[in-house]
C-alpha cells in the first residue's frame, strides 16, 4: 500500500518522546507549532483562551541516537466577566515555559527508546520566580515504527512511564499509543491524551473525529483569600470530543482546526494541599483549536 505525500521518515521516531511534556497528539512530530486554542463559557460571560508555541531541534549523535533540546511557551487568557467573591486581577494570565531535553536511540527489530526529562514554570509570574513556581516532569518510552514499512497497515506503537510532578502522585503512570492507517483512506489512534479516527480525501486533506484531554495547573504568585481560606493554585481539565481537518500545504507544513463541545469541564482553585476550595464556571461549552504546524 502507499502512503504517499504525507509519508513520514524514519527520522520521526526521535520526536515521539516528546509527548512526556507535550499535551496533546500530533504534536509529537513537530519541529514548530503556532496554535491557537478558544473555550466560551456556557450561559456566562467568562472565556478562556490560550496561545502556544513549540520548537523542537535534533542533534545527531551517533547513526541512529540523538539528543532532542525543546522548548514551549502558553500564555493562558482567563477572562473572568461573571461576578466573584474575590478580585480576579491575579487570574488574568497565567505562562506555562517548558524546557526539555531527551535521549533517543534505536535498538533492532524496529524498536527505538528514550528517556526525557521536562523541567516546567507554570504560574501567574506577577512577582519574582519562586520555588512554587517550578516543576518537574519525565519519561520513559519504548516505540515500534512501522508506518514507513512496506505492509498492508502500517502502524506505531508507543509505550511508556511518565512522571508529572503536577499531577499530585508521588509515582509514575503508564502510557499507551496505538496507530494503525488501515488502508489509503482511513486510519486510527487510540490512547490518551487524543484518539481519534481519520478518512483521508487525499494525502493532502483530511478529516477526523476525536475524543482529546486538555487543561492546565499552574501556582498563583498572589494567594486568593476566598471564605478564610487561600487559594494558592488554578487548574483546569476539558475532555471534549467533536471534528477536525488538517490540509497539508507541502510534505511539512500543514495547518489544522478543531471543533468540538466538551463533556467535562473542571476549572477550579486550590488551596496549597492542592484540594479544591472554589470551582470557576464549570458548564460544558463549545470548544476550538487551530493552528500551523512543521513537522518531519
Amino acid at each position: 500500500m502507499t502512503i504517499g505525500f504525507c509519508k513520514r521518515s524514519f527520522i520521526l521516531s526521535i520526536f515521539l518522546i516528546v509527548l512526556c511534556g507535550n499535551s496533546a497528539e500530533a504534536q509529537l512530530t513537530d519541529l514548530a507549532r503556532l496554535e491557537y486554542s478558544f473555550i466560551p463559557s456556557s450561559k456566562s460571560e467568562d472565556q478562556y483562551t490560550r496561545l502556544r508555541a513549540i520548537i523542537n531541534f535534533p542533534i545527531k549523535i551517533k547513526e541512529k541516537d540523538y539528543i532532542i533540546v525543546g522548548a514551549e511557551y502558553n500564555r493562558i487568557i482567563l477572562n473572568l466577566e461573571d461576578t466573584y467573591p474575590f478580585n480576579v486581577k491575579e487570574l488574568n494570565r497565567l505562562h506555562v515555559i517548558d524546557l526539555s531535553l531527551g535521549y533517543t536511540f534505536k535498538s533492532k527489530k524496529d524498536w527505538r527508546f528514550g528517556v526525557k526529562i521536562n523541567p516546567r514554570i507554570a504560574s501567574t509570574l506577577t512577582t519574582s520566580l519562586t520555588t512554587n513556581d517550578l516543576f518537574l516532569n519525565g519519561g520513559i518510552f519504548a516505540i515500534k515504527d512501522r508506518t514507513d514499512a512496506d505492509i498492508d497497515k502500517p502502524y506505531r506503537l508507543i509505550l511508556g512511564l511518565t512522571y508529572n510532578t503536577t499531577a499530585g502522585l508521588p509515582f509514575p503512570l503508564p502510557f499507551v499509543s496505538y496507530y494503525r492507517r488501515i488502508n489509503n483512506n482511513w486510519s486510527y489512534s487510540l490512547g490518551v491524551p487524543k484518539s481519534n479516527l481519520k478518512y483521508f480525501f487525499s494525502e493532502r486533506s483530511m478529516v477526523q473525529a476525536f475524543t482529546s484531554l486538555d487543561g492546565y495547573f499552574a501556582n498563583i504568585q498572589k494567594p486568593i483569600e476566598i471564605n478564610g481560606q487561600l487559594a494558592e493554585s488554578i487548574s483546569l481539565s476539558v475532555a471534549v470530543a467533536g471534528f477536525g481537518y488538517e490540509y497539508c500545504f507541502t510534505k511539512h507544513l500543514v495547518a489544522y482546526s478543531y471543533i468540538g463541545y466538551t463533556f467535562r469541564l473542571n476549572n477550579v482553585l486550590r488551596n496549597g494541599d492542592r484540594n479544591e476550595i472554589f470551582g470557576l464556571n464549570e458548564l460544558n461549552a463549545f470548544y476550538f483549536r487551530t493552528g500551523l504546524k512543521f513537522k518531519i
